[in-house]
C-alpha cells in the first residue's frame, strides 16, 4: 500500500512529488515514457524558467532542474509504464497499469496526484471539411517528430491555429528550410504569446491571418492544397475572401484538452470551460483523495505555472495523508462573471487551510488596462489593475480567507476594460 502515487513525470508530476516527499510516507511517480520530463523533452526552444529559476532555458534544460532534484531525493518511479484505470473501493485507490516487464498489475494508494498532462485536438474533434490526405496533424506531433526523431514532415506547411506550439513550429519549420506559407486563426485575436507572435512570425515574416479559417482541403494521397476563408463574428465564412494555398502539410494548432481519461471510472465533477476535474483550493476533486494539477486540471501558458500550481498540490496532498481533511458543511463557488473565462480553484473547503488562495483566471478579451474585482455578494474583497491581459495568457489574483464575508454566498471574479 503507497501513500501517495503520482501519475506523470512532466514539469507538474516532479514538482508535486518534490514537495509530497517526506521520509514518513511511501510515495511513487510513474511516466509512460521512456525518461521523465513529458512535454518539455521535446521543447527545445527557450523561454522557459523566466518565472521559476529567473533565468530562460529549454525545455529540456527546464526539465533537468526538476529531475536532478527529484533524483537527489531518491524518490522511487517507474518509467514505460501506462495508467489504464483508477478505481476506487472504501478508502484505496486501485491503479490498474501496465508495462512490458511486469505486464498488467495493480497499485493501491491511499492517495493519488493525476498530472497527466494534455492531448492537442484533432482534425475530427473540429470537423474540418474536404478531403482527408496524409499531411495534416496536431502541430506537436510534427514537433516531436522534428526535434527527437528528426524527422521533417512537410516541405510546404501551413498551420491552422495560433496556439504557442503552432507559432513555434511555424518558426520551427522555416529554420529547417520549409516553406511557411502562413497562419490562419478563426478568432480575431492570437491565442499564442504575444512574445510568441513577434518572436516566430512577425521576425520570420510568416503572416497571420485572423478571422480566417481552413475551409476546404485537396489531396488524394498526400495533401494537395488547402483554401482559407474569413469568417463573421458567428465564425460562418463569408463568401468571395477564398485563399488558396499549394501545400504537403497543414499542422493543427486548435487547442489542448486535459488528459483525464484514466479517471472514467470515478464519479468526477468536471469543469464546462476547461474540460478538466473541478478543484477547490486544495486541489482536490469531490472523490476525496484524488488531487490534480498541471495541465490535466486546466492548460497553462507557462510552465513554470504548472510547476508553482502541483507544489501546492504536492503540499496539501502531503497533509491529506497526514491528516485527511474534514468534509466542510460550508463550500464557497468561485465562479466567474463579466470578461472572464474561467476561474480555478472553482470552490473553498473552508475546514483546510485558512491563509492565501491563489485563483488562476482567463479573460474573454484583450485590454491594455483593466480592473480586476474579487467579490462575495455585496463585499469587494480585493481590487487590483492589470495591464496587458489577453485570452491567451493566465492571470492570477491571490486573496486571504481571512477577508471573507460570513456567509456562502459565491465568490466571483470579474474584469472591467480601462482602455
Amino acid at each position: 500500500m503507497k501513500d501517495i502515487v503520482v501519475i506523470g513525470g512532466g514539469a507538474g508530476g516532479l514538482a508535486a512529488a518534490l514537495e509530497a516527499n517526506d521520509s514518513t510516507l511511501d510515495l511513487l511517480l510513474i511516466e509512460r515514457e521512456k525518461h521523465l520530463g513529458g512535454i518539455l523533452n521535446q521543447c527545445i526552444h527557450n523561454g522557459f524558467g523566466l518565472t521559476e529559476f529567473d533565468e530562460e532555458l529549454t525545455g529540456p534544460e527546464y526539465a533537468d532542474r526538476f529531475i536532478d532534484a527529484f533524483h537527489q531525493e531518491n524518490i522511487p518511479y517507474l518509467l514505460e509504464t501506462t495508467v489504464l484505470e483508477i478505481r476506487k473501493e472504501a478508502d484505496v485507490f486501485f491503479i490498474e497499469a501496465s508495462n512490458q516487464q511486469k505486464g498488467l498489475f495493480t497499485i493501491k494508494t491511499k492517495t493519488v496526484i493525476l498530472s497527466s498532462g494534455c492531448y492537442e485536438r484533432t482534425r475530427g474533434q473540429i470537423q474540418l471539411p474536404g478531403d482527408r490526405p496524409k499531411g495534416i496533424m496536431p502541430a506537436g506531433s510534427a514537433q516531436r517528430y522534428l526535434n527527437m526523431e528528426g524527422y521533417l514532415v512537410g516541405k510546404r506547411v501551413f498551420i491552422l491555429g495560433s496556439g504557442d506550439i503552432g507559432l513555434i513550429m511555424a518558426r520551427r519549420m522555416k529554420l529547417e528550410g520549409a516553406k511557411v506559407l502562413g497562419v490562419a486563426e478563426i478568432m480575431p485575436y492570437s491565442n499564442g504569446l504575444t512574445r510568441n507572435i513577434v518572436q516566430c512570425l512577425d521576425d520570420y515574416e510568416i503572416p497571420l491571418y485572423l478571422s480566417h479559417t481552413v475551409t476546404n482541403i485537396v489531396g488524394k494521397d498526400r495533401l494537395e492544397s488547402i483554401t482559407i476563408s474569413k469568417v463573421n463574428e458567428q465564425f460562418k465564412k463569408i463568401e468571395g475572401t477564398d485563399k488558396n494555398f499549394d501545400v504537403d502539410t497543414l499542422l493543427l494548432s486548435v487547442g489542448l484538452i486535459p488528459d483525464t481519461m484514466v479517471l472514467e471510472s470515478l464519479n468526477i465533477d468536471f469543469h464546462p470551460k476547461t474540460r478538466g476535474p473541478k478543484v477547490d483550493q486544495t486541489y482536490q476533486t469531490n472523490v476525496e483523495g484524488l488531487f490534480v494539477c498541471g495541465n490535466g486540471l486546466h492548460v497553462h501558458d507557462l510552465v513554470d505555472y504548472v510547476s508553482q500550481e502541483s507544489r501546492r498540490a504536492g503540499k496539501f496532498a502531503k497533509m491529506f495523508v497526514q491528516k485527511p481533511f474534514e468534509k466542510s458543511k460550508r463550500t464557497i463557488e468561485i465562479q466567474g462573471k463579466s470578461n472572464i473565462h474561467y476561474v480555478m480553484p472553482s470552490s473553498l473547503n473552508l475546514n483546510v487551510d485558512k491563509g492565501e488562495v491563489q485563483c488562476s483566471y482567463r479573460v474573454t478579451k484583450k485590454a491594455e488596462v483593466g480592473t480586476v474585482t474579487l467579490s462575495q455578494g455585496n463585499t469587494v474583497i480585493k481590487t487590483a489593475k492589470v495591464r496587458f491581459m489577453a485570452p491567451a495568457e493566465m492571470e492570477h489574483i491571490t486573496f486571504s480567507m481571512r477577508d471573507l464575508a460570513n456567509t456562502v454566498d459565491p465568490i466571483t471574479v470579474s474584469m472591467e476594460v480601462v482602455k
